[in-house]
């Protein structure tokens, strides 16, 4: 996880999905600490969200210099310094924002099982491992798609061994493999909602209404992102300023340039602008979510918000 160069103290953390594990754990144990109505819940919380942004800070490095993703590492550089204030909140009594630790923990609950389950054999039956499962679904819906546009590219197997990657030939004789990983599924986000819509309190079917606009919006937007970025990159569509792309990110390839500008740039700016969207939609079905939603612009800004009156959501009894 870490290279040279990276400072002693984060070289003597766990590896990155044992660290987000007892992160999980520890929000859990608050969770049902708080809800036994015990001080020590708000105490562990508070600690666990300092842990929290200690973690986002040994993600910088991966996202800036091996995903080179300038988005997702100022959002990992923005996430140290937020948790920190979070816990610091929390323990000076802003009890609401317990509904956010819930929900970061049921995040991670819903993540990490995708992550780190291996394939295992139960009476003879071989079980794949979830993150194989779903990736290669979304490969094959991506494929459908790519097939409808008149493209036809092959499919091969994926660097991890997966039935996930579509293999192009260019003009010149060149290939170029476009593999679909788990951060291709779309899981990240589908998991930010889970969390947030599970740790409210509100009506089960106003939930189920919630997670019904979210889940399988985000997915559909999300095959026709892999859509976008496998036939722009497989096809070289975007091989704009590849001198000044490549510095940019610090590649050398010249063949990743159109994927870096359709998924590095386009793709993830445009993904920020929709889970904004959704999450408007959201909040129109399940007026409960507001507590969260101010909560965060309230960690963000400093500032108190009233989103039920700003964006003219339905007023609806919420957890506060």
């Amino acid at each position: 996880m870490f290279g040279p160069g990276v400072p002693a103290v984060l070289s003597t953390l766990p590896d990155t999905f044992t660290f987000a594990w007892v992160v999980a754990v520890l929000f859990g144990v608050a969770w049902v600490l708080d809800s036994r109505g015990l001080a020590a819940g708000r105490s562990l919380a508070a600690g666990t969200w300092g842990l929290f942004g200690l973690f986002w800070l040994t993600m910088v490095p991966y996202f800036a210099f091996e995903h080179q993703s300038y988005v997702e590492s100022i959002l990992a550089l923005v996430g140290v310094p937020a948790c920190a204030y979070v816990g610091y909140l929390l323990y000076d009594g802003r009890a609401s924002l317990f509904t956010l630790t819930r929900a970061v923990a049921i995040m991670l609950f819903i993540y990490l099982p995708f992550e780190t389950i291996p394939a295992f054999t139960v009476a003879g039956l071989a079980i794949p491992e979830p993150r194989r499962v779903l990736i290669e679904i979304v490969a094959t819906h991506t494929g459908a798609v790519i097939d409808l546009l008149g493209y036809a590219p092959e499919r091969v197997l994926s660097r991890e061994g997966y039935d996930a990657a579509f293999r192009w030939t260019l003009a010149g004789g060149e290939t170029i493999r476009i593999n679909v990983v788990l951060a291709c599924t779309g899981l990240g986000s589908m998991a930010i909602f889970g969390g947030l819509v599970a740790a409210v309190d509100g009506p089960l079917d106003r939930k189920l209404r919630a997670l019904l606009v979210s889940v399988p919006l985000i997915y559909v937007l999300n095959i026709l992102r892999t859509t976008f970025i496998t036939v722009v990159a497989g096809n070289q569509y975007m091989h704009w300023q590849p001198d000044f792309v490549l510095l940019m990110f610090g590649a050398t390839n010249p063949l990743r340039v159109s994927f870096l500008i359709s998924d590095r740039i386009i793709s993830q700016l445009l993904a920020v602008v929709a889970l904004i969207g959704i999450t408007y939609l959201v909040a129109r079905q399940l007026p409960e979510l507001v507590v969260v939603l101010e909560d965060v612009l309230y960690v963000l800004t400093g500032e108190e918000h009233d989103l039920t009156e700003s964006l003219d959501l339905p007023r609806e009894p919420t957890n506060k």
